[in-house]
C-alpha cells in the first residue's frame, strides 16, 4: 500500500479529551488536522455515565455527550476524524507515518493521545458493575458515595490518596491490601491511619463482587489464615494501577519503567515533532481537565515546531 500523497500538519492518535482538545487548538490555528480513533470518541470519558467535576457543567454531564461535544468543537474548525485503528506508527523520520487497515497517513507532527486504562482485578461481573458500584477513580466518583460505606483495593500512592479523599466524604472505608503494609509515603499513611473512619484489612484479597443490579458487597479472603468474610458496602474503588496504552510508541519514544511516555509539561517527547498528551504521559494527576490541558499545550508546541521548520 502506497502512502497517502497529502502530508498532514498534525496527526492525532486517540479520541479522548486530550486528542480532541489538541484537534480543536490545532485546527483553530489553521493546521490540517486528522484524528484517528479506533472505537468511538471519548476514551474512558465516553464510558462514564456522569462526569461531575468538569468545569462549566454545574449539573454534571454524561461522558459520551461531553465527548461528542468536544468532537463537534474540533470539527467546527476543520479537524477531521477517521474511525480507524492504528496498527503501527513510524515516528523517527521528519515525516511520520501511521498505518491502519485502510490507509497509510503521513504527517509532520504526531500527538500521542491513546490514554490508559485501569488495571482490573479480573473478577466476575467487574466490567458489568462499572458505574454501578465499581469505580477506578475516587476523584471522579467519590461524591456519589457521600455518607456511604465503600472499600478501596490497593496499597500504593493512589490507594492511600483515594482513602484520604474519600475519608472526608464517606461514613466508613475498608482498605483492602494484599500485603501487611502500605507503599505510600509515611506522612500520607499516618494521615490515613488518623482519619478515624478507615479500617485496614491486611494480607487480604477480594475474591468476589456481591451484587444484584448494583454492587452490594465484597467477599474477602485473608491470604495468611484463609478466613473468608463478606463486607457490605455501597461501592469499591479499585486502585491497583493503570496500564498506559502506549504500545504503538514503545521502542521509539522514551518511556518510564511502568510504560508511560516521558514528556514534560510542554508535552514534547524525545523525538522532534512527536508530542504526548493525556493519560499515557507520565504525570501526577490524570483527569479529564488535565488531559484537555495537555491537548492544548501539545497543539501549541506542534505549531511552534512547524513554524520553526
Amino acid at each position: 500500500m502506497e502512502p497517502e500523497k497529502n502530508i498532514l500538519d498534525m496527526l492525532i492518535v486517540g479520541g479522548g479529551p486530550a486528542g480532541y482538545t489538541a484537534a480543536l487548538y490545532g485546527a483553530r490555528a489553521g493546521l490540517s488536522v486528522l484524528l484517528l480513533e479506533k472505537l468511538a470518541p471519548g476514551g474512558q470519558m465516553g464510558t462514564t455515565d456522569m462526569v461531575d467535576n468538569y468545569p462549566g457543567f454545574p449539573k454534571g454531564v454524561n461522558g459520551f455527550d461531553l465527548a461528542m461535544q468536544m468532537k463537534e468543537c474540533a470539527e467546527r474548525f476543520g479537524a477531521k476524524t477517521a474511525l480507524e485503528e492504528v496498527s503501527a506508527l513510524e515516528l523517527t523520520g521528519e515525516v511520520k507515518l501511521a498505518h491502519t487497515p485502510k490507509h497509510i497517513y503521513q504527517a509532520r507532527t504526531v500527538v500521542l493521545a491513546m490514554g490508559s486504562h485501569p488495571r482490573e482485578l479480573g473478577l466476575e461481573r467487574e466490567g458489568d458493575l462499572r458505574g454501578r458500584g465499581v469505580s477506578y477513580c475516587a476523584t471522579c466518583d467519590g461524591m456519589f458515595y457521600r455518607g456511604k460505606t465503600v472499600a478501596i483495593v490497593g496499597g500504593g500512592n493512589t490507594a492511600v490518596s483515594d482513602g484520604l479523599y474519600l475519608s472526608r466524604l464517606c461514613d466508613k472505608i475498608y482498605l483492602i491490601h494484599r500485603r501487611d503494609k502500605l507503599r505510600a509515603p509515611l506522612p500520607q499513611q499516618k494521615a490515613l491511619e488518623q482519619a478515624g473512619n478507615v479500617e485496614f484489612l491486611w494480607n487480604s484479597e477480594v475474591t468476589a463482587l456481591l451484587s444484584g443490579d448494583r454492587l452490594s458487597g465484597l467477599r474477602v479472603r485473608n491470604k495468611k489464615t484463609g478466613e473468608v468474610q463478606e463486607l457490605a458496602c455501597d461501592g469499591v474503588f479499585i486502585a491497583v494501577g493503570q496500564v498506559p496504552d502506549a504500545q504503538l510508541a514503545v521502542g521509539q519514544v522514551a518511556c518510564s519503567e511502568d510504560g508511560y511516555v516521558l514528556a514534560g509539561e510542554d508535552t514534547r517527547t524525545n523525538l522532534p515533532g512527536v508530542f504526548a498528551a493525556g493519560d499515557l504521559r507520565k504525570k501526577p494527576l490524570r483527569q479529564i481537565v488535565t488531559a484537555a490541558s495537555d491537548g492544548a499545550v501539545a497543539a501549541a508546541m506542534a505549531q511552534e515546531y512547524l513554524d520553526g521548520r
